[in-house]
């Protein structure tokens, strides 16, 4: 248009030139919209770009449009898998036949836990070799959870019948020092070296929570594990135990007998699991030094509790045991309790909460040949 209305003012002087050339100007205009197009459509197998695809590299001669149903042009090109049963040979479908394919796999049958505890979160290789390691957290012998004068931590409320309700309360524990062995899944494998010390006091609470009696004990065990059979262990060591009576005790009582009540044993217990939570036991202990107390000592007892990782619901629990001893003609206690407990990431370390029951002798031994039927409810943390 701007060649245009240059012609018009050259021919500004002849109107008639001017209208003429702008008639044939829009002719000329007209065909080359309509010729170019199609002469260059006719030219593009001479290299001559396209103008109506300028981007030729985004369209492709092989392009077709995406169907989400099938034709009968082009045949479907996913074949369909299917099985003839749970556990039968994969086949192939296309069209009308099926086609048997021979198995490369043997089929597995998956398995599932019952239960989300029994992956301990403390794993343990149960074929490891023994090896030496100091102060192990495990034990390879447990304690007597009816043993009243185990080393452990614990608070019995007991109502000892004709007398005042108590609370007999013991401060201690057992630890490993050395072990040669290795950690397990139940108790520890091996042969391992232990110490324990403990003070057992009896509270009279009417009396002002006064302190009636206190024992003291300290001693330590080696303690091992049969290599070709460990549901037998065994543990052989020294303690020591004396009694004294309470402060205030022995002022509200001052003609009272205070007997100074001691020994020093050697003792050898033996244990046997019918399975990992069912137990006996015995042991036999000498004291080549005492006082009041006679030399030989008696233990025997069963268990039924948890020795391995039990989760927070924990597990029911039974404990019965009976503690002979000479200078009562051999009478002594019987044990029983029952209850709710708890183990750990450690195996064998086990929390209790349950009901308690004493019959015999006294278990303060400032009044070992007192009569004590004692009835109560505990709570025990045992190595």
């Amino acid at each position: 248009m701007v060649i245009a209305d240059v012609l018009n003012k050259m021919l500004s002087g002849t109107p008639h030139l001017a209208m003429i050339f702008n008639v044939r100007f829009a002719v000329i205009l007209i065909l080359c919209s309509v010729a170019l197009p199609s002469l260059a459509r006719a030219q593009n197998g001479l290299g001559w770009p396209d103008p109506t695809n300028m981007f030729s590299g985004q369209r492709s001669q092989h392009l077709e449009p995406i169907l989400d149903f099938p034709t009968d042009e082009r045949p479907p090109q996913i074949q369909t898998v299917a099985y003839d049963n749970p556990l039968g040979q994969p086949v192939v479908q296309t069209g009308l036949t099926m086609i048997n394919q021979p198995s490369q796999v043997e089929w597995v049958e998956p398995t599932y836990s019952d239960s989300v505890y029994e992956r301990p979160l403390a794993m343990y290789d149960e074929d490891a070799p023994y090896e030496w390691s100091i102060l192990p957290a495990g034990m390879v012998y447990k304690s007597y959870l009816a043993g009243q004068k185990e080393s452990r931590l614990s608070a019995q409320l007991i109502k000892i019948t004709d007398d005042n309700s108590m609370l007999d309360g013991n401060l201690g524990g057992r630890f490993g020092v050395l072990r040669y062995g290795r950690d397990s899944t139940f108790l520890s494998d091996g042969f391992q070296w232990d110490v324990e010390g403990s003070a057992h006091v009896r509270l009279d609470i009417p009396e002002d929570v006064d302190v009636r009696s206190a024992d003291f004990r300290a001693g330590t065990q080696l303690t091992w594990s049969y290599a070709n059979d460990p549901r037998h262990r065994s543990r052989f060591g020294y303690y020591h135990l004396s009694s004294h009576l309470g402060d205030e005790f022995l002022l509200k009582n001052p003609g009272y007998d205070r007997l100074n009540y001691a020994h020093d044993l050697l003792i050898f217990g033996h244990s046997y699991y019918f399975t990992k939570k069912l137990r006996v036991y015995g042991e036999v202990g000498w004291a080549f030094y005492h006082k009041v107390a006679d030399p030989w000592e008696f233990q025997f007892g069963i268990e039924w509790a948890p020795n391995e990782r039990t989760g927070p619901w924990g597990e029911p629990f039974v404990a019965i045991g009976t503690h002979l001893r000479e200078e009562v003609n051999f009478g002594g206690s019987f044990v029983v309790q029952a209850g709710w407990a708890w183990v750990g990431d450690i195996p064998g370390r086990t929390l209790r909460m349950g009901l308690h029951y004493h019959n015999g002798d006294s278990t303060q031994n400032s009044f070992y040949d007192n009569f004590e039927q004692q009835i109560g409810f505990g709570i025990w943390y045992d190595f």
